[in-house]
């Protein structure tokens, strides 16, 4: 249809001139799930009859002369957002039928902000994969190729957008559940600032939503272009009224630079844990050639940039540390003898998850030191550069694996065979020191697949890398439908 693959952006200056309705635009993107979703598997919970209404409503407001940032726009959001009225189950078929009471506070800010909520979008079983499937709504598809993943854990998201389903969704961002989703999907994405954005509500059920803080995961949008990832993210900009007792509005600093010559970039591409695939490097080496001719300063290497495999090591630890913490005495006992029985030379991924996961909590003190040590490096790094470029998985999105032993699950890059979890080193590289990371199109790989990859940037400085991304976007093409 029309309007279904316009941006954000356009939608709504079309909307506030009169040319489009929210009810037309509602009904569009609700035609183009009934006609194209039983193939993909994106919207797990439809919430059309809502959704209809928002539109009556959104028309409403418009002929009174208001206005608010998303009004009439149709969104979704990941299923893990609460949502009174529908289930929130992330997946664990035991949680089926818990409804909560009250919206996320993400959710009601998509409300205040006057847009339209499609429904919700797929995930893993407890967020905990890097594909979009559960025993509950089943398996997303990548829209490119359907014998492929979406990525996870927004993979549903992901690939409602990639579709046309709605304009913009909300997700969230642990181990590049935000950022992997986008590469494998072709779309734009931001993992936000650490603290960023308020994550009450998007809660594991049944759990009360409380305005606890994260250690590592955020909540982040996602979209058709970066311009539109910047709307999406001032709404969701600010802490919990909770904690404030009200709303508090934060204002980020500008861009650092709003010319593409005038950015200094630095460009990485190997890392010492896992090959880089060819396809994904060539996605890198297209972002940097775009950059070089635009006249931006472009390094390869710099002896400021934080050790890559303690990078890893601390990301692998902390992530799995976390991932634990309900486990059954017995099954934690014998996590423990397992990691007891490590050799003390072996440095390996998978010896640092298994240690990250029987941490104790002077333990752990240490590696959180460890880690302002590397939040340093990078205050470093962003003193000579404005934003780091490199890969957000090692391949472009890899066929479905379903197999129930994860860690028995092997990732093909370019032939050799690596543990699964490996892949997301490079998606740790800005979630372990907190840093923001948007998420952009870089092209496509021999096979027709979409390759994406990251732009990191400067703590609390997200407008640099969303900058850089809409300037990049204008040389490297951005979001392009499935053929």
């Amino acid at each position: 249809m029309e309007w279904n693959f316009r941006p954000a952006g356009e939608v709504a200056a079309a909307f506030r001139a009169g040319e489009v309705s929210s009810m037309e635009l509602t009904e569009s993107a609700i035609a183009e799930i009934e006609r194209n979703d039983g193939a993909v598997h994106a919207m797990c919970v439809p919430d059309f009859d809502r959704a209809r209404e928002a539109a009556r409503q959104a028309d409403h407001t418009r002929a009174r002369g208001e206005d608010r940032p998303l009004l009439g726009i149709p969104v979704t959001v990941k299923e893990s957002y609460n949502m009174a009225g529908l289930p929130t189950t992330w997946g664990m078929p035991q949680y089926r039928d818990f409804v909560p009471a009250e919206d996320a506070v993400q959710v009601s800010r998509l409300r205040a902000a006057g847009a339209v909520i499609l429904g919700k979008t797929n995930v893993p079983l407890g967020l905990q994969d890097i594909q979009s499937f559960n025993d509950i709504y089943g398996t997303t598809c990548n829209p490119w190729d359907h014998r492929r993943t979406s990525g996870g854990s927004s993979g549903g998201s992901a690939a409602a957008l990639a579709s046309g389903f709605g304009a913009l969704s909300v997700g969230s961002d642990l181990a590049g559940s935000l950022r992997t989703p986008a590469h494998f999907c072709g779309i734009y994405a931001h993992k936000p600032t650490l603290g960023l954005a308020a994550m009450r509500g998007m809660t594991p059920p049944p759990a009360p939503a409380l305005p606890t803080e994260a250690d590592l995961a955020v909540v982040g949008p996602m979209a058709r272009t970066a311009a539109d990832l910047a709307l999406l993210l001032d709404v969701m900009t600010g802490p919990d009224p909770l904690t404030f007792g009200v709303a508090h509005e934060v204002t980020l600093p500008p861009a650092r630079h709003d010319r593409l010559g005038d950015f200094r970039v630095l460009v990485l591409e190997g890392h010492p844990f896992i090959a880089t695939g060819a396809a994904v490097r060539a996605g890198v080496n297209r972002a940097a050639d775009a950059l070089v001719a635009g006249g931006a300063r472009v390094e390869r290497h710099s002896p400021l940039l934080p050790d890559l495999a303690e990078a890893a090591s601390l990301y692998a630890q902390l992530l799995f540390s976390g991932a634990v913490a309900r486990f059954p005495v017995d099954a934690y006992e014998q996590l423990q003898i397992r990691a007891a029985g490590l050799s003390a030379d072996d440095h390996s991924l998978d010896a640092a998850r298994l240690r990250g996961m029987v941490l104790s909590h002077r333990d752990w003190i240490e590696l959180n030191n460890r880690r302002e040590i590397h939040r340093h490096g990078w205050r470093q790094v962003f003193g000579e550069f404005d934003v780091v470029v490199c890969p957000i998985t090692p391949t472009p999105a890899f066929p479905h694996d379903h197999n129930p032993d994860v860690l028995g699950r092997r990732i093909d890059v370019d032939g050799v065979e690596y543990p699964y979890f490996d892949q997301l080193v490079w998606a740790g590289l800005a979630t372990m020191p907190g840093l923001p990371a948007t998420a952009i199109p870089a092209g496509r790989s021999p096979e027709g697949l979409p390759v994406g990859v990251q732009l990191i940037g400067p703590m609390f400085e997200d407008r640099t890398p969303l900058r850089l991304a809409e300037l990049l976007e204008q040389q490297l093409g951005g979001f392009q439908a499935p053929a």
